[in-house]
C-alpha cells in the first residue's frame, strides 16, 4: 500500500541561516522503524530537489521516536535575506509530509 507521510506522521520546521531542520514524528511508535526504513535522506532529498540545493543528513532519534533532517541550502539564503513568502520554512514540513512511502 502507498500512503503519504501525513497519514502516519507530523513534522516541524526549524531554520538557522539559510539551514532548515525538519523533523519527522509517528502518530504511532510502532511506525517509527517503517519511517527509518522508508524516508532515507536519499529519499528526501529526491523528494525535494526542487528546494533543497544542498546536502541532507538524517539523524535518529530512536528513544523518542523521531527522525531529524537538516537540509542546508534549503531557505534561498535565510531568514534576513530571502525574497520568498515563507523565509523561516515552516511550509516545508508539509511538503515533507506530501511523500509517499510504502507501507
Amino acid at each position: 500500500m502507498i500512503t503519504k507521510l501525513y497519514d502516519i506522521a507530523h513534522s516541524r520546521a526549524g531554520d538557522k541561516g539559510n539551514t532548515l531542520t525538519l523533523s519527522l514524528i509517528p502518530y504511532n511508535a510502532d511506525d517509527y522503524p517503517l519511517l527509518c526504513t522508508q524516508v532515507t535522506a536519499e529519499a528526501v532529498k529526491r523528494h525535494l530537489a526542487d528546494i533543497v540545493a544542498g546536502e541532507i543528513t538524517r539523524y535518529e532519534l530512536p528513544n523518542l521516536p523521531a527522525l531529524q533532517f537538516v537540509c542546508q541550502q534549503a531557505l534561498t539564503g535565510g531568514v534576513t535575506t530571502s525574497l520568498t513568502m515563507d523565509t523561516h520554512g515552516k511550509s516545508l514540513s508539509f511538503a515533507l509530509l506530501e511523500m509517499l512511502i510504502e507501507c
